[in-house]
């Protein structure tokens, strides 16, 4: 909430400003949001994929056409319950995410970053998640056109050198038998275009991470089991479970479940260094650590 509201406060003169220069833009933007809402609630729970498939397509293509109308990043599309938006601490960008199911073993996620900029003219980079084609999806450096689909739960910033990176947190039900978490590096090169990924991960190998060296962070674990993966603020550290396998058999991602402890990853000298325990002296109890609110809830509505 404290996060929220600071992202509140630096984006209110830009509002104020946009506001004044696009007001004329408002109610189209107003109206093209409303035409939305009941194509992104249907792309989620239709019960016919067919439906939900058909849904999707007519709300990306109104999606783009109202990211192109001037002054558009400072509109909320607070009606739009099920798409995440999510905002990085300098405002620099916002990024939408959701994802589409055609049944329980296929998943797909869809996405945009749009750009602030400084005449408000319209700026955004589409992502097609391209992870069906990728045979180890941690070991590529990309971008919006071979992304590797995540739902974007929370987004920090990290300085190193003068260099801005943003590091993403997504979400992916996979398939019906395991579900992913992925940590995501965000950086823009020099024609200011996205790229994900990079060698920003220290730790030593083991069997339930990924091989080093890897371009990005995943968990793979058992499809019902609930894991926790987050930047934790107050402690200055991504924190996340420590998993084990319930049937001793490490390699089957789908047998991975959290044993109470938590180790994660410290910001330093521009990469995230693993820590191996960060709750020492006593173990959290279940749901006491850190957790944003998700998407959806447990009976599949949207939250507010």
């Amino acid at each position: 909430m404290k996060r929220f509201a600071v992202i509140v406060f630096l984006l209110a003169p830009f509002c104020l400003i946009a506001q004044n220069r696009f007001k004329e833009n408002i109610a189209v933007l107003r109206s093209m949001e409303d035409s939305m809402v009941p194509y992104a609630k249907a792309m989620i729970f239709a019960d016919d994929a067919a439906a939900r498939f058909r849904a999707d397509s007519i709300f990306i293509k109104r999606l783009v056409k109202t990211l192109s109308i001037p002054g558009s990043f400072y509109y909320p599309f607070d009606s739009i319950k099920t798409v995440s938006k999510l905002y990085p601490l300098d405002s620099a960008f916002r990024i939408f995410t959701w994802q589409l199911q055609k049944d329980e073993s296929y998943f797909r996620q869809y996405g945009v970053i749009q750009m602030r900029t400084n005449d408000g003219s319209p700026k955004f980079f589409p992502l097609y998640d391209e992870s069906d084609f990728a045979s180890v999806p941690t070991d590529e450096v990309r971008n919006n056109k071979n992304w590797i689909g995540a739902i974007y739960y929370q987004v920090t910033m990290k300085e190193y050198k003068g260099r801005k990176y943003y590091t993403l947190f997504g979400f992916d039900d996979n398939d019906f038998v395991s579900t992913k978490k992925w940590i995501e590096i965000l950086t823009f090169n020099e024609n200011n275009e996205p790229v994900f990924g990079g060698e920003y991960f220290v730790y030593k190998d083991e069997a339930i991470k990924p091989l080093n060296p890897v371009s990005r962070f995943c968990l793979e674990y058992k499809k019902d089991a609930r894991i926790r993966m987050v930047y934790d603020p107050e402690l200055d550290l991504i924190v996340f479970d420590h998993l084990i396998s319930e049937s001793n058999e490490e390699n089957k991602k789908y047998t991975l479940i959290p044993d109470g402890d938590y180790e994660g990853f410290k910001w330093t000298n521009g990469k995230w260094v693993h820590v191996d325990k960060i709750f020492q002296e006593q173990k959290l109890k279940d749901g006491q650590a850190p957790l944003p609110a998700p998407i959806l809830d447990d009976k599949g509505n949207a939250n507010n």
